[in-house]
């Protein structure tokens, strides 16, 4: 009969803990962990210890929380690694995208510079690439500046600044 009210407390007090409407806010799942643990440690306590079950029910209580608390914390932190995977692997997936895109403008650029005429220009060739052999494929040398060279290997993966359509300088 003396369990009685015990019993009730502990069924009243899980109510309300676990039977209110939920809040804006929600628990995290450290402050769940430490919760449940805590309320677990405290009646395994008083059931162990039957001698004080009061000190049984605070020492259960105190360790089933930090337990609790450091289960809680283990599963957060999971979920903010499977969280993080998961962007990683959506910004590779990202930039793997562009990458093809690029590749797919390139491939057109490319060949829409080789299917147009070939008539002569009327505006002066550099001397710098005057006496360059002119190469398939590459932008007229007289539309780009006296300081820069064309790359004739735009829009090939393989080679290095494919993704430009003039060469840098190495100087």
């Amino acid at each position: 009969m003396k369990k009685l009210p015990y019993f009730l407390a502990l069924i009243i007090l899980l109510s309300t803990v676990f039977g209110s409407a939920p809040a804006k806010a929600q628990w995290s799942p450290q402050a769940k962990g430490a919760v449940i643990g805590g309320l677990g440690g405290a009646a395994a306590g008083a059931i162990i210890n039957k001698r004080n079950r009061a000190v049984g029910g605070v020492v259960g209580g105190v360790a089933g929380g930090a337990i609790g608390y450091g289960v809680g914390k283990h599963i957060d932190n999971k979920k903010k690694q499977r969280a993080a995977a998961a962007a990683q692997q959506r910004a590779v997936a990202a930039r793997e995208a562009e990458y093809r895109r690029e590749l797919a403008l390139a491939r057109n650029r490319k060949t829409t510079v080789t299917t147009t005429s070939t008539q002569p220009s009327a505006v002066p060739v550099n001397s710098l690439t005057a006496s360059a052999a002119p190469m398939p494929g590459a932008v007229a040398p007289a539309a780009v500046s006296n300081t820069y060279l064309p790359n004739p290997h735009y829009g090939d993966a393989s080679k290095p600044y494919s993704t430009e359509e003039i060469r840098r300088k190495s100087w």
